[in-house]
């Protein structure tokens, strides 16, 4: 028997997602004005699959296996294919900023999900009282 029921890993893997997803726009509001950098983005890996059939090859003990089964199941990617600045950079910082907001919002509602499911959990050891 298990004490967390589904709804606590899906909860989990959300919050993973949103703090990974925060993390890359952070870097690229952080990197707006750099010359030559790619903003980078946050997929789950069944889409990325779905997007790529490449297979990679590990030439040295630092790179990542792309291939592996590993959680968790998103992934962090460069966007290459674009570049909105002369410099290269690919970064729109207003893009980016409302993306910072939208992610705010949805990881907070996600801690409120969880302390509200942490609270049942609580009363019900509780005896209900």
């Amino acid at each position: 028997m298990s004490l967390f029921n589904d709804t606590f890993t899906s909860l989990h893997g959300a919050l993973d997602y949103s703090a990974a997803k925060n993390r890359a726009v952070s870097s690229n509001i952080a990197n707006a004005d750099t010359p030559g950098y790619k903003a980078e983005g946050v997929a789950f890996k069944d889409i990325l699959a779905e997007k790529t059939s490449f297979q990679t090859k590990i030439t040295r003990a630092g790179h990542i296996d792309f291939n592996a089964d590993a959680d968790p199941s998103f992934t962090t990617y460069k966007k290459h294919a674009t570049s909105y600045h002369p410099n290269g950079n690919n970064v729109d910082i207003d893009k980016e900023m409302n993306e910072l907001a939208k992610n705010q919002i949805q990881y907070q509602a996600l801690v409120e999900r969880m302390n509200g499911k942490f609270q049942s959990l609580q009363s019900v050891l509780k005896g209900g009282g």
